[in-house]
């Protein structure tokens, strides 16, 4: 009787070997896909512009524009740098003497909404919430890339942030608000308008010229705190996320 060696079964190497390439194939279209909606993306070499929010309950108003203030001793402190060119903001959000879970009809709690000093009007970028919830101070910090969307719908049912660019920030930043919103304060529990900050050395990205040690000086003044207090922040973000 004659024994017949078995063909070796190459089918499974094959198929392992079409496998990889499809895995790879794949891994290039993810890697060279275009940025979707509220698209969480690495900071940008540079920026056209950058602005400081003091927010704080006092400036705090309802849907129909009527005082409503926040929790009394909260504060916020939001610092936006944004290029308009690739449609990208970076944001830094301290919330202190907030307490409380969030709460807003929105996909999150805390925006930029397009509104005069006084006035309600629509979010137009929803960021991640400040955390940890609790006692004491809530932060986050990041870069998202539109076209951004809010998770609240206008009276035509298109969503409030549709259409938005953030070139509109830059044609008048006084008529953009940051806020926050929470379960007991859920008009807002601090509120404030953007004010644009120098960009200075830090317009070609990684720092610029800035000193490492460079720091907040006590000043009186809330407003002068805010405005050099973003300076600051907005140096020291920028190089600590090149370290």
């Amino acid at each position: 009787m004659t024994t017949q060696t078995p063909t070796p079964r190459r089918a499974p190497r094959r198929a392992a070997l079409i496998g990889i390439a499809s895995a790879g194939a794949v891994g290039l279209m993810m890697a060279a896909a275009p940025a979707n909606a509220d698209t969480e993306v690495a900071e940008p070499d540079s920026f056209t512009s950058a602005y400081t929010v003091w927010a704080t309950p006092d400036a705090v108003i309802n849907n129909d524009g009527v005082a409503t203030p926040g929790e009394p001793g909260a504060m916020g402190e939001f610092t936006f740098r944004i290029n308009s060119d690739l449609e990208i903001i970076c944001y830094d959000i301290t919330l202190e003497g907030v307490t409380g879970d969030y709460q807003s009809p929105a996909k999150t709690a805390t925006h930029i909404h397009e509104a005069a000093v006084g006035q309600a009007g629509p979010p137009r970028i929803a960021f991640p919430n400040p955390e940890p919830v609790g006692d004491g101070p809530r932060t986050s910090s990041g870069c998202l890339q539109g076209p951004f969307t809010t998770g609240i719908t206008n009276d035509a049912g298109a969503d409030t942030g549709e259409g938005f660019t953030l070139a509109q920030i830059e044609a008048n930043p006084a008529g953009f608000v940051g806020d926050s919103h929470t379960v007991d304060y859920a008009a807002g529990v601090v509120r404030g308008q953007l004010s644009q900050v120098p960009l200075g050395g830090l317009e070609t990205g990684g720092g610029g010229t800035a000193d490492s040690g460079t720091s907040m000086a006590p000043l009186a003044g809330v407003g002068a705190i805010a405005a050099v207090g973003a300076a600051g922040l907005i140096a020291f973000r920028t190089r600590r996320s090149r370290a």
